[in-house]
């Protein structure tokens, strides 16, 4: 279980959040149900020894449940932070994947309890927005990015 799965979780989560305005618990666990990787965390019982694979998802779980709650607490001056560096774009004009992907990457720089190198964050978001943004995305989020920690 990786952080890269957790993000993408939270991604999914926030993604849900702005179009259902659903509550962060629900985003979450919908979010997880949708990913066969989180399995393990439905065959974890109480008193039993636990596999390394079910405390790696467990792990994975809770940095995704920490990262959404803490984008959600700092939601406000997270995007006041990208509205400085986003050239020409509004936060609110932004396509919501580019918008979320970038709140993950500026929460873990800025005010995650574990900061992220921003080397590590920007490339994380770049990979993420692969996978899930438009063609433009991995350049327009790199570029916002760099901005902000030059």
């Amino acid at each position: 279980m990786s952080r890269r799965l957790a993000r993408e979780v939270v991604l999914q989560s926030l993604f849900q959040i702005d179009f259902n305005e659903c509550e962060a618990d629900s985003a979450l666990n919908s979010a997880l149900a949708e990913h066969d990787e989180f399995a393990c965390l439905n065959e974890v019982q109480e008193g039993e020894e636990v596999s390394a694979k079910a405390v790696s998802c467990m792990k994975a779980k809770d940095y995704a449940e920490k990262v959404l709650n803490g984008v959600l607490e700092n939601i406000q001056t997270i995007d006041d932070k990208l509205s400085q560096y986003a050239v020409d774009w509004t936060v609110e004009r932004m396509p919501a994947t580019d918008r979320n992907i970038l709140r993950i990457a500026v929460y873990e720089m800025l005010f995650a309890e574990e900061k992220i190198a921003p080397g590590v964050a920007i490339n994380e978001a770049v990979e993420i927005a692969k996978l899930y943004g438009s063609e433009e995305a991995p350049r327009f989020i790199n570029g916002v990015l760099g901005k902000m920690v030059r």
